[in-house]
């Protein structure tokens, strides 16, 4: 088909793309840094990238720490965390990115896991190996909604300090939104909802703390050197364009970053707005992806046997016996049922038809990891993506992700074709259903306001 508009888009060789946009950004004049995802340099094949305008360098693969010393079955301990940290960041050395948060781990306990725990594994790890706190970027979130105000983010951050045993935080993100967004609650909404926007949780005490407020209140832990810079997670073009022009106009610091969910399974990223307003031409914000393998269901590990909870059902027995030797979260009564976005009848469809393709093109492509390879290879690519977040429950996860993170060659273009091809076919698989109840009235799964 004659392309009449021109470019690669996100197939164009990496090196050539990166030294396009430095090239163009420079001549634009538009950041004293330089553009967001700018290669700076290569440590053991791994890429590290400019984080948004800022001098901020992170690797292309970093460590997602959500779960870490967690009560989750198959939680990695203090052990096995410190064997992460020291192979990724000392022994490979590629790595330098930690994503945590105050709320960590994910799930708590509030008796041998307690919020917080995951700061302070991560802290007490840099003392013990006496780590230069240069070689490690630490990025940590303030729990979001109304807790966001001037006051908790001082108090937030001064106590994320000492967890992490530092006196200074590279990046520092707003976990959620201060202020009402559909996509926040994690579940299936994707519409804004005025009468939600309207409730008094938001509405009361003079409202959500406002985009001046924040941006003043990071613009003074930046001055104090107490972070270096500052993003937002789980939110959409809207607030991080609301934040930039904020910071621009009061001429504090923008946000350097914008973490989101991010997958194969889930590019609504790319395709709402948040690639056009990240980008280097645009507001030169930076990406960290999370949830790269969807819940582990891009691992392949659910194709045979559906996860225990949607199999309860069809076979109770086979999905008792999954619930008592788990394959992972999706076999968990807990996390089963909150991460059904990443099950739908169209999300499934869309995997078994990425495999098909792995399967089919076995000689050609030549993907060792599967569906595993493929799914980190691609958001490795993608234009939007600064970093993708990738949680481990064992040495060997790691080890995997970080081989594939430090291959020289990318997936090729008529590899990334075909993806694009079965993606046309259901642009946001997670966010479809067929299990929506005639008498739920408005909720979704697991209570969400839908649509």
């Amino acid at each position: 088909m004659l392309n009449i508009f021109g470019g690669g888009g996100d197939n164009q060789n990496d090196n050539d793309k990166d030294n396009t946009v430095a090239k163009n950004f420079k001549a634009s004049g538009s950041s004293k840094n330089g553009p967001t995802n700018q290669v700076i340099r290569k440590v053991n094949g791994i890429k590290q990238r400019r984080l948004g305008g800022s001098d901020i360098i992170v690797s292309e693969l970093g460590l997602g720490t959500q779960r870490w010393v967690s009560s989750d079955f198959n939680a990695p301990n203090q052990e096995e965390c410190y064997k992460f940290m020291d192979y990724a960041i000392l022994k490979h050395g590629g790595v330098n990115l930690l994503d945590t948060a105050e709320q960590y781990p994910i799930p708590s306990d509030d008796r041998a896991a307690q919020e917080g725990d995951t700061e302070r594994i991560i802290g007490q790890w840099i003392k013990d190996r006496k780590v230069p706190r240069d070689k490690v970027v630490i990025a940590t979130k303030i729990t979001g909604g109304r807790n966001v105000t001037p006051k908790n983010i001082v108090a937030d951050c001064e106590g994320s300090l000492q967890r992490l045993q530092t006196d200074y935080i590279d990046v520092y993100q707003l976990h959620w939104p201060q202020r009402y967004s559909p996509q926040s609650n994690w579940g299936q909404s994707l519409a804004y909802n005025i009468d939600n926007d309207s409730n008094l949780y938001w509405r009361g005490m003079e409202g959500p703390t406002s985009f001046e407020d924040l941006c003043l209140s990071m613009e003074k832990l930046i001055q104090q050197g107490k972070i270096r810079g500052w993003g937002l997670c789980n939110d959409n073009a809207y607030g991080l364009t609301a934040c930039t022009r904020t910071a621009k106009a009061l001429g504090t610091t923008p946000p350097c970053t914008m973490q989101g969910d991010f997958s194969l399974l889930d590019r609504k990223s790319e395709e709402n707005g948040v690639a056009e307003a990240a980008s280097p031409y645009n507001e030169n914000v930076g990406f960290l992806a999370y949830n790269a393998l969807a819940g582990g269901m891009l691992t392949g590990k659910y194709l045979n046997v559906q996860a225990a909870v949607d199999d309860l059902d069809g076979n109770r027995e086979r999905a008792k016996q999954s619930i008592q030797n788990p394959r992972g979260r999706m076999d968990t009564k807990g996390w089963g049922v909150t991460l059904y976005r990443y099950r739908t009848a169209a999300a499934q469809q869309a995997i078994r038809e990425y495999q098909a393709l792995l399967l089919s093109q076995q000689s050609k492509f030549r993907l060792k990891g599967g569906l595993t390879e493929l799914s980190l290879r691609w958001c490795r690519q993608r234009s939007l993506i600064t970093s993708t977040l990738v949680g481990h429950s064992n040495l060997q996860q790691l080890q995997d992700s970080i081989k594939y993170f430090s291959m020289a060659e990318p997936l090729p273009d008529e590899l990334m074709w075909e993806i694009d091809r079965i993606h046309m076919k259901n642009r946001l698989p997670l966010f479809c259903s067929d299990r929506v109840g005639k008498d739920w009235n408005g909720s979704g799964e697991i209570g969400e306001t839908i649509p």
